[in-house]
């Protein structure tokens, strides 16, 4: 199975960029689609952004289109997420996961990492 670490996160101001990054072994990353997912205090872990094995197609939530940008190195086993103009709602802690299908948000499986926060301040 893949296992991820989640690294990058950190305080930022409103409209500021971040980049996360998530750093897998242990399994097939280079043959499987990734995704990014976030939990907001208070509320349930949500579907962010996702990209099928090769890095060819890319599936984005609506309240990140347009802002993040979802990419992967796979010679190594990184998964990044560009996050432009953060907006205080974009506050969560962030989660990297290994999917079944890019296009199916709750086709994760294997191993959740500790996530990585991200604070956006106004």
């Amino acid at each position: 199975q893949v296992l991820v670490a989640e690294s990058g996160g950190g305080v930022v101001q409103a409209g500021a960029s971040l980049r996360l990054s998530c750093a897998a072994s242990g399994g097939t990353f280079e043959t499987s689609d990734m995704g990014w997912f976030r939990q907001a205090p208070g509320k349930e872990r949500e579907f962010v952004a996702s990209i099928n094995w090769i890095g060819e197609h890319t599936y984005y939530a609506d309240s990140v289109k347009g802002r993040f940008n979802i990419s992967r190195d796979n010679a190594k086993n990184q998964l990044y997420l560009q996050m432009n103009t953060l907006k205080r709602e974009d506050t969560a802690v962030y989660y990297c996961a290994a999917l079944y299908n890019y296009t199916d948000v709750h086709s994760d499986f294997g191993t959740w990492g500790q996530g990585t926060q991200v604070p956006v301040s106004s």
